[in-house]
């Protein structure tokens, strides 16, 4: 009985891992330092061996899904998906 009720002690305890995501405009990415900037200045630190497109850059909208450790942050990124290319510089976006 001691057994049963320590353990469900400390599963009240334990901090979930839970699941989330974003999406947001790339103000810079640093290829070296695997670092992503998004436009509201949030700054992502991305896994060295996850698969980032080439030509991903500056301007590019994404989506991240990522674990979050409760109150203490990012745990870890698990994916990022390009919603939308920017444009290159003086071509009109109009329709």
């Amino acid at each position: 009985m001691r057994n049963f009720l320590f353990s469900a002690a400390l599963a009240l305890v334990a901090v979930p891992a839970l699941a989330d995501q974003t999406e947001g405009l790339i103000l810079a990415f640093d290829r070296q330092a695997h670092t992503i900037i998004l436009a509201d200045h949030s700054v992502w630190q991305l896994p060295a061996d996850m698969a980032i497109p080439a030509d991903l850059g500056q301007g590019d909208r994404i989506y991240v899904e990522f674990t979050s450790d409760g109150d203490n942050g990012v745990k870890m990124i698990d994916m990022i998906e390009r919603l939308a290319v920017a444009l290159p510089l003086g071509t009109d976006g109009g329709s």
